[in-house]
């Protein structure tokens, strides 16, 4: 009997001790589930902050890259208006110029609006590229303005020798046109007509003409009016067409007008004049005679008459004649 019971103790467990080693397992085993699923919570939530942080990361250096792209385009903008300036101070005008800083503001406007929305890769590598070109642009047109300056000081300092030759220049013409204008009026007067030899006679109705040493005809006889002369020599006057004026005037101070028989006007000292009648003559300077008939078609009037010669708007002779 107590064989038997040294081998059955040393051959199985007691009922209890297999229960608690159970136990102790499965505690084991929900320690090593629950250590894996916070292992693995731990993990996803790690894995959540890392990219919320990239994606906060990324926003933060595409929102830097917006403001560096929008203080380029500033910095584009003020040069461009600065050559504008400088242009128009050189005195030129560059439409192209305003158009590009208007193109320039236009893409400003839309960089901007990114701040409410997403600044892509694309949009960064679309205008990273205008940026650049915009850029070139502005320094081919600086070493433009440049040259443009240079060669304007150049031309400032040869304008100011122009204009110092100039002033001497004028001076000199001064003198000239003074003296030109002082010669000028010499050979005018000098190469005005005068008329000579003037003779008043009288046709009657019959056609008989006549003369009174006295100039004192009856008025009642006259039907014409002759009046001849010549014209002097002068060796300045050119030869060349003339136009020859007879004012007859009578004794009431009015100058005898009809249009039908050949009356004008004429400007006199700058005053419109009246003009009694005109022969066109070619002056040969050979003292040729000239004559005037002429018919009042009306009756003359009683008392001194004047009559009056003019070439080239200027008196050429005078003399007068009385009608009983």
């Amino acid at each position: 009997m107590e064989t038997k019971s040294k081998n059955q103790m040393a051959g199985t467990l007691p009922e209890g001790t297999n229960s608690n080693n159970n136990r102790k397992l499965l505690v084991v085993g929900l320690i090593i589930v629950l250590l894996t699923i916070n292992g693995i919570l731990f993990y996803m939530q790690h894995q959540k902050t890392q990219q919320v942080e990239e994606k906060e990361e990324i926003i933060r250096v595409k929102n830097s890259e917006l403001e560096n792209q929008i203080k380029v385009y500033e910095a584009l903008k003020a040069d461009f208006e600065r050559q504008s300036k400088e242009l128009q101070t050189l005195g030129l005008a560059n439409d192209s110029l305003e158009s590009r800083i208007a193109s320039i503001n236009a893409d400003l406007l839309k960089l901007q609006s990114f701040r409410n929305s997403s600044f892509s890769l694309k949009d960064q590598r679309i205008f990273k590229a205008r940026a650049a070109n915009l850029e070139n642009q502005l320094k081919q047109k600086d070493a433009e303005i440049a040259k443009l300056k240079a060669d304007n000081q150049v031309l400032t300092g040869e304008n100011t020798q122009l204009k110092t030759t100039s002033t001497q220049l004028s001076d000199t013409l001064r003198v000239l046109k003074s003296t030109n204008t002082s010669l000028t009026e010499k050979v005018a007067l000098a190469s005005r007509l005068s008329a000579e030899n003037i003779q008043i006679n009288i046709i009657n109705k019959r056609g008989k003409e006549k003369e009174d040493s006295d100039a004192e005809y009856r008025a009642k006889r006259v039907e014409k009016i002759k009046v001849s002369f010549n014209l002097a020599k002068n060796d300045v006057a050119q030869k060349e067409s003339k136009e020859i004026l007879m004012r007859l005037i009578e004794p009431d101070g009015s100058a005898v007008y009809n249009l039908s028989t050949g009356s004008g006007t004429f400007m006199l000292e700058g005053q419109e004049t009246y003009f009694t009648a005109k022969r066109d003559i070619v002056f040969d300077n050979t003292q040729q005679n000239v004559s005037f008939i002429y018919a009042k078609g009306a009756a003359y009037k009683r008392g001194a008459h004047t009559v009056e010669l003019y070439a080239d708007g200027v008196l050429i002779g005078k003399t007068g004649f009385t009608l009983k």
